[in-house]
C-alpha cells in the first residue's frame, strides 16, 4: 500500500507537477528541483510539506482567490466608469500579482486625471523599478520623496538611490544609501547597497553588508523569510562572489 501510493501513477506525476510548478513560481533553495527529481512522487511530498504547506498559514495567504476576483470586477467596472480611482485600484492588484506593464499602464492612466497625490507616482516607481525603466523611476520617485522623504518606511528614498544608482548619478546614490540606511532595516534597500558597493569595488564593506543581511535572517518569522528568500539567495550568490 505504502509503495503503491508513492508510484508513478497519475497521482504521483500530478504531485511532481505540483512541487514542480510551485519551486518555479516560488524559487527556494535549488536542492529541492534534486529531491523532487530524483525522489519522484516522495521528493515532490516532502517538498510540499516544508515548503508548500507553512505558505497556508501565511498572513494573506489565500489572497490570490480574492484578487483574481477583483481584478476582473474593477475591470468591468472600468468600462462604463474610467476614474482615476478605478485605475489606481488596478494598478495595485496588478502590481500585487506582478504585472508589472500592465501596472503601469494603469497608473499612467491614472496620473492623466489628476496628480494630486504621490502614491500613484510611487506605485509607478515600483512598477518601473520591477521594468528596469529606472530613467522614469527616478523622475517619480523624486516627487515622491521631495513631498516625503519617509514614504512607505523609507523604502520609497531607498529605491530612489537605486535609480540614481543605475542612471550614473553614483555619488548621491552613494550619500543617499548611507542616509536611508542609518535608520531603515529594509531588506531590499541593505542588499541593493551591498550590491552597489561590490561594483564599486569596495569588496570587504560589500561583504560585511551582505553577512549582515544574511546574519538576520534566523530573527525573522517564518512568513517573511519566506517573503523575502529571494532577495536572501541574491545575497548569498553577491556573497560567493565577493
Amino acid at each position: 500500500m505504502f509503495f503503491n501510493f508513492f508510484s508513478w501513477g497519475l497521482f504521483g506525476i500530478a504531485l511532481m507537477v505540483a512541487a514542480v510548478v510551485h519551486f518555479i513560481r516560488r524559487q527556494p533553495s535549488a536542492y529541492w528541483i534534486y529531491i523532487i527529481i530524483f525522489l519522484g512522487p516522495l521528493g515532490a511530498l516532502i517538498y510540499l510539506a516544508v515548503e508548500a504547506l507553512p505558505e497556508l498559514t501565511d498572513p494573506g495567504g489565500f489572497r490570490f482567490f480574492e484578487r483574481a476576483r477583483r481584478i476582473r470586477q474593477v475591470r468591468a467596472e472600468l468600462s462604463q466608469n474610467p476614474s482615476a480611482g478605478n485605475y489606481e485600484e488596478l494598478g495595485l492588484l496588478l502590481l500585487d500579482k506582478g504585472d508589472w506593464a500592465g501596472a503601469r499602464s494603469c497608473f499612467d492612466r491614472a496620473l492623466e486625471q489628476r496628480t494630486d497625490s504621490v502614491d500613484p507616482f510611487y506605485r509607478r516607481a515600483l512598477a518601473e523599478v520591477e521594468l528596469r525603466d529606472y530613467a522614469a523611476a527616478r523622475a517619480d520617485l523624486e516627487r515622491v520623496v521631495t513631498s516625503d522623504a519617509g514614504y512607505d518606511f523609507q523604502r520609497a528614498a531607498g529605491l530612489l538611490a537605486l535609480a540614481d544608482w543605475k542612471t550614473g548619478d553614483t555619488e548621491r546614490a552613494q550619500r543617499l544609501f548611507e542616509e536611508v540606511l542609518r535608520t531603515s532595516t529594509l531588506t531590499e534597500t541593505q542588499l541593493h547597497y551591498a550590491e552597489f558597493l561590490a561594483e564599486k569595488g569596495h569588496r570587504e564593506e560589500a561583504r560585511k553588508a551582505a553577512q549582515r543581511i544574511r546574519d538576520k535572517r534566523a530573527g525573522m518569522p517564518g512568513f517573511q523569510r519566506r517573503r523575502e528568500r529571494k532577495l536572501f539567495r541574491r545575497t548569498n550568490a553577491l556573497l560567493r562572489k565577493l
